[in-house]
């Protein structure tokens, strides 16, 4: 044997892999280089390098650029952009079930379980809309009406036929409306096991779930009980019309008692956690949903073919029988849900790390936004079909006529929350206005203390852009806010059950006139139109200008983050490719020998979070981390709380030996500080090594025009900044550390 000292290890190559936020940058403008080549992955997520051959090629401290492009992941095509429109308020209660605190098995499963039943009636919402418009507008009003058949070739076919065949065929548009929405929330996936490397996890926290949670057993148990829940609203809906007729119907009892069973055992089933989480293949259980959906899908037939083949006389009334009883009782049900899971997780939030009392609040108040939205958009949408076919009549006759009142109470609630909510971020902005620009003042004094009279208005400028910025911390109450109200705007529609109309209960009761409430309605069906149109126009300019897409595409990117575990029918979670993806190359990257720089802008900060979570040892011990304009404090901890906590970042720094930096400015609305802010002049918050992670930039770098300049420099907010030679310096440092650890014992 020789005694021959060991030889040093070769200088390690780094690789700085680069992820972009939201913005949906392409890889030449993430790498900052004209010429770029694919060198794995897909159209829809890839990696690219500078080409070879052309100057420039590296980056600072000679690390060798790459970028991973993820952009297409969530929305790639107009019509999957458009499908995130419609389904926005199944995206936001499945955002719902991931905002919950972190807390004990006990509490979790409760939350979880109000989440899913939550769900679940978003589902029975969507048919009973549908219901509305093709069995009781359509079917029973306008096909048994002359005057609204007439010239009307598409409704003329089944005018003056029996109301049982009319119902029974008219009922195939909610059994294509429940198709239709299963396939907007399902698309051609990607086979995991291909972007799987090894799988670790922290075997602590629950962020490693994201990527490796292999979701698809999971989310098609609950879409056999959505699509099963679907089919028994609908069941429930002609049942309870046709026994509410004045003629006995003897199998009519039966049904609804199996329509009764069916609807339970969908509630008992979303409920059975961690029963539906199994992520192994269960013979038992996946038998079990598949029967429960195929036993709906024969009871439906049955209902069918039996409403169709009566004789037996319906009940003479304007509007379908029973079901204005039905929506008031499920708006009812819906408002109680949302109190129940308010009060579990105001239990539950002691519970969570870190103690603040509003962080662990998302749920519910995510919850009631999506079905707030959820209602007002049913509400809207029958309203609109029977302006269409209520035509000569004048407006205020159609919204007093047509359809049921629960809907009319709907559309004003709504309203009265945007407005009030709108009113109250007013007084928020202008009653919080005084200390963010006092704070803003002393941010821009200590950062230009010398500055000359002519940069005021500069400087006036950045204080403004600050205290913009500073109006983040605000959204938390308004939301709040928000929240409570759309959860009494929903707890009014149940007054239509007692044939009580805004205007007359208002101005009975307070001294509005009842021609300002109908005003109000009128006006919250047009801002309801609004918001659907503008997020139409949102969509499709968030897939076709990149610009655009940074401002619209944050509702997207971050609802499709996180996987589909409470509603079946949301978009689908893109991190499940993403994270696991990012895992597996700087896996392989670190097996060349590579040293990894990871470099996350915004949400790719998330996704770098997620995946070096579920890198093994050996792949860690070869990374840094750099990240800039990061919301992870400031946005994923406070919503979030059960996923993202001091202990979560905490393992995330000693997973990379804290070769972690994290860039931030005070002119950012959306990024910031994660451990600390290290203001001038300001105690340290931490110690130990997670103090040495944050660093502020100054922004803008100055007030004046800089001699080989024209203008000031810019303010650059939110924006990336890999051109900033700040950054540079951070990548060089963060190089240098990899280069410097200690050589990999043989």
């Amino acid at each position: 044997m020789s005694d021959a000292p060991a030889q040093p290890d070769p200088p390690t190559e780094i690789v700085e892999l680069r992820v972009h936020g939201v913005s949906g940058a392409g890889a030449e403008q993430v790498l900052d280089r004209p010429h770029v080549r694919q060198v794995a992955g897909d159209r829809s997520g890839g990696f690219y390098r500078p080409r070879p051959g052309y100057p420039d090629t590296r980056g600072a401290g000679g690390v060798i650029l790459e970028a991973y492009r993820w952009r297409d992941l969530p929305s790639g095509t107009a019509v999957r952009t458009l499908s995130l429109v419609f389904l926005l308020p199944f995206m936001l209660c499945n955002m719902a079930i991931w905002m919950r605190p972190a807390s004990g098995t006990a509490s979790t499963a409760v939350v979880k379980g109000l989440c899913r039943v939550l769900a679940l009636t978003l589902t029975a919402l969507y048919v009973l809309t549908v219901a509305e418009v093709a069995l009781d507008l359509v079917a029973w009003r306008c096909m048994g009406t002359p005057r609204c058949v007439a010239g009307r070739s598409w409704v003329s076919w089944l005018g003056g036929r029996p109301v049982g065949l009319r119902l029974a065929l008219m009922s195939l548009v909610p059994v294509a409306a429940v198709a239709l929405v299963w396939r907007l929330g399902t698309r051609p996936g990607w086979t995991f096991s291909e972007f799987r490397g090894t799988l670790t996890t922290s075997g602590e926290h629950q962020l490693t779930a994201v990527g490796q949670w292999d979701a698809a057993p999971i989310v098609a148990r609950l879409r056999a009980v959505h699509v099963a829940a679907a089919l028994a609203t609908l069941d429930a809906v002609l049942l309870a019309a046709r026994i509410a007729g004045p003629a006995a119907v003897p199998w009519a009892l039966p049904l609804a008692g199996l329509t009764g069973l069916l609807l339970a055992a969908c509630v008992g089933l979303v409920c059975a956690y961690p029963l539906m989480d199994r992520t192994e293949p269960s013979r038992l259980l996946d038998r079990g949903v598949r029967g429960l959906r195929v036993a709906a899908l024969a009871l439906t037939g049955v209902v069918l073919v039996a409403v169709a083949v009566e004789p037996a006389p319906w009940r003479a009334a304007t509007g379908l029988p029973a079901y204005p009883t039905i929506l008031g009782l499920f708006f009812l049900s819906q408002t109680v849900l949302l109190v129940v899971l308010a009060g579990a997780v105001w239990w539950a939030r002691g519970r969570a790390p870190g103690g603040n009392r509003l962080r662990a609040l998302g749920a519910p108040v995510m919850g009631a936004v999506a079905t707030g939205l959820a209602v007002a958009f049913s509400g809207e949408a029958v309203y609109r079909v029977a302006d269409l076919l209520d035509r000569g009549a004048q407006a205020a006759e159609r919204l007093s006529s047509s359809p049921p009142l629960a809907f009319k109470w709907a559309i004003f609630g709504f309203f009265l929350a945007v407005a009030v909510a709108a009113v109250a971020a007013a007084v928020v902005a202008v009653a919080s206005g005084p200390a963010r620009r006092r704070a803003a003042r002393e941010i821009v004094d200590r950062d230009f203390p010398a500055a000359p009279p002519e940069s005021d208005l500069r400087r006036q400028q950045v204080r403004r852009m600050i205290a913009r910025a500073r109006f983040t911390e605000w959204l938390t109450p308004l939301a709040l806010i928000y929240a409570a109200l759309a959860g009494v705007g929903m707890a009014t529609s149940t007054l239509g059950m007692v044939r009580e109309y805004p205007s007359d209960l208002i101005e009975r009761w307070t001294p509005i006139p009842g021609d300002l409430v109908n005003f109000s309605l009128l006006l919250g069906s047009y801002v309801i139109a609004a918001v659907v149109l503008g997020l139409i126009i949102g969509g499709l300019f968030a897939y076709r200008t990149p610009e655009f897409r940074r401002f619209v595409g944050v509702l997207w990117d971050v609802g499709t983050f996180w996987p589909r575990a409470a509603h079946p029918f949301a978009p689908p979670c893109y991190a499940e490719r993403a994270v696991p993806e990012l895992s597996r190359r700087i896996s392989y990257l670190t097996g060349q020998g590579h040293g990894v720089l990871l470099t996350g802008h915004s949400h790719g900060s998330m996704l770098l979070a997620a995946a070096v979570l579920q890198l093994p040892p050996a792949a860690a011990d070869r990374v840094a981390l750099l990240t800039y304009g990061a919301p992870i404090r400031r946005l994923y901890a406070r919503w979030f709380p059960a996923y993202v906590h001091d202990e979560v970042l905490g393992e995330l720094g000693r997973r990379v030996g804290w070769r972690w930096l994290n860039l931030w400015r005070d002119t950012d609305a959306i990024g910031g500080w994660v451990f600390s802010p290290h203001r001038p002049g300001e105690p340290a918050t931490v110690t130990g090594p997670a103090a040495t992670v944050d660093r502020r930039l100054r922004d803008p770098t100055g007030v004046v025009v800089p001699p080989n300049d024209t203008v000031p420099p810019p303010i650059v907010g939110h924006w990336p900044s890999e051109y900033d030679p700040r950054f540079a310096a951070a990548v060089r440092d963060l190089a240098g550390r990899l280069r410097d650890r200690p050589a990999t014992p043989r």
